[in-house]
């Protein structure tokens, strides 16, 4: 299936296991996706794991991240409060490590930013993040700062994310996908009543907060989220998010209102449904063609499971 893409950068893998994903200013040229303090464009894919090559490999990173999780030193407000467990995730200027509360033993897990590009990088997505208070949006539980670290406790999500549970049992029913739509537009309301515009809505960044069947899902990773300044500040023009996602007007490069998050949640939609991208090619030109246009289909099994109910 298309839908293929999670953070980590994996060395030694063929071609044929990865599908990188850039951001839009990486084909248009100098644009650049700095002008509402956003950060780098990171490259990102995701190993799968078809062969015992492959598996190797995923063993080798493992070790590596555990190893890793003791080569940073912690803040002593952290280790006081916090047992540090495991690196979970590592970005181009950050890490999430899980950690488990020494009173309480409740899991959480924690982003550590590290250099002065990356607390520039992550004040927009913490200013965001002390606003909240949805259960369909991961939750800030406390901020511990220093001199050259900021620490983000949140909340630990262990059911893993909706990519993973399409992965797993394929296409869902509409009566499943209905479940997941209502979970999301909830926190999509509530984030565009705050003035906040997600736009990089998609299945990796939807968390399951236990592996249970009843479990909420929840919104993560605002990174590349804007924040309206005030009532009549309804247009946004930086080129970001990915490219699978991105609205028309987007990739028509014309300023764009919050009702680009609503066309990713369309193309989530098709993706629970039939468990591919709507639009996709290898060639992101070819891509963003097919986006302008609007042409997709939906396969005749889709229409089958719609029409018997399932």
């Amino acid at each position: 299936m298309g839908c293929v893409e999670s953070k980590k950068v994996v060395e030694n893998v063929s071609s044929s296991d990865i599908k990188t994903v850039c951001h839009l200013e990486d084909v248009f040229g100098d644009e650049k996706c700095r002008s509402e303090g956003l950060s780098e464009t990171e490259v990102k894919c995701e190993l799968r794991v078809d062969d015992g090559n492959n598996l190797a490999e995923k063993i080798k990173l493992e070790r590596l991240n555990k190893s890793n999780k003791f080569k940073t030193k912690y803040d002593p407000r952290i280790t006081a409060k916090y047992d540090i467990k495991a690196l979970i995730g590592k970005g181009t200027f950050s890490k999430v490590v899980r950690v488990e509360n020494r009173l309480t033993k409740q899991p959480y897990a924690i982003k550590i930013i590290e250099s002065k590009e990356g607390r520039e990088a992550f004040e927009a997505e913490l200013a965001i993040l002390r606003r909240v208070k949805c259960p369909y949006i991961i939750q800030l539980v406390e901020v511990f700062e220093s001199v050259d670290k900021i620490y983000m406790v949140m909340e630990l999500a262990t059911g893993g994310d909706l990519f993973d549970k399409i992965m797993t049992k394929g296409p869902f029913s509409e009566r499943d996908a209905v479940k997941v739509l209502k979970m999301v537009l909830e926190g999509v309301k509530y984030l565009h009543n705050l003035g906040i515009t997600h736009r990089d809505l998609k299945p990796d960044n939807l968390l399951y907060y236990h592996p249970g069947t009843d479990s909420r899902l929840m919104i993560t990773d605002f990174g590349l989220a804007h924040t309206r300044r005030s009532a009549d500040d309804l247009l946004m023009n930086t080129i970001c998010g990915t490219p699978e996602y991105i609205a028309p007007e987007m990739v028509a490069r014309r300023r764009y209102t919050n009702a680009v998050d609503l066309w990713a949640v369309g193309v989530i939609t098709y993706i629970l449904l039939r468990g591919d991208f709507p639009f996709f090619d290898a060639d992101r030109i070819r891509l963003y063609k097919k986006i302008l246009k609007g042409n997709y289909n939906l396969s005749d099994e889709v229409r089958r499971r719609r029409s018997d109910g399932r």
